[in-house]
């Protein structure tokens, strides 16, 4: 994992590192939150990366609510 100040600016190098290595974790299986609590950063900010970096992002999970009949 790529080392991350808080609040940092993150451009260049540092971002596609931080962008191949998150796209490997979601990939594998890791949720959009647990990757932005891991890197400190914001849910917006991992999401953002992830779309940028061509991945497909999963639908939301949880129950779906069933017709009344």
């Amino acid at each position: 994992m790529v080392d991350l100040k808080k609040g940092a600016r993150i451009t260049g190098n540092t971002r596609d590192k931080l962008a191949a290595d998150l796209k490997k974790k979601y990939e594998k299986g890791a949720s959009i939150r647990s990757l932005a609590e891991s890197t400190g950063r914001s849910y917006g900010f991992v999401h953002r990366v992830l779309s940028e970096s061509g991945v497909q992002l999963r639908g939301r999970g949880g129950a779906t609510r069933a017709k009344k009949k």
